[in-house]
């Protein structure tokens, strides 16, 4: 029997067919240049799918709450523009952040779609 792409066997006493998440591959660089690409679902955000993926480096101590700093990343140039802006919460925590530059951001607050599949971020040195 043909299904559509995307969509498994319904589950027994499910008749609902369900769908698979889609995934966006994400590459983490640690200060170290080691690199972690790993797939993240869409919907999870860039810090939920390194904690997930124990990717060394994002702490995440407020678990996504934008209530610290420990999930800073440096966003590629190339993608700077995809993730866009940080909004004003998200700046004001960055000011607790290590070595803050024009593409730092809180992985907490970049959710993941199909636009962001390739995106690159890298680890600053340490997190505070």
């Amino acid at each position: 029997m043909c299904r559509p792409s995307g969509v498994r066997r319904a589950r027994p006493g499910n008749s609902t067919p369900v769908k698979k998440s889609k995934m966006a591959k994400i590459t983490y660089i640690e200060h170290s240049g080691t690199e972690h690409v790993i797939d993240v679902e869409n919907g999870m955000t860039v810090m939920e799918g390194a904690i997930k993926n124990s990717i060394p480096g994002i702490d995440a101590d407020c678990g996504g709450a934008c209530a610290c700093a420990t999930c800073h990343v440096y966003v590629a140039p190339e993608w700077k523009d995809k993730v866009g802006q940080a909004e004003s919460m998200e700046e004001d925590m960055l000011d607790f952040a290590f070595d803050v530059r024009d593409n730092s951001r809180l992985s907490c607050q970049i959710k993941v779609t199909d636009e962001l599949d390739g995106l690159v971020v890298n680890l600053p040195e340490k997190q505070f």
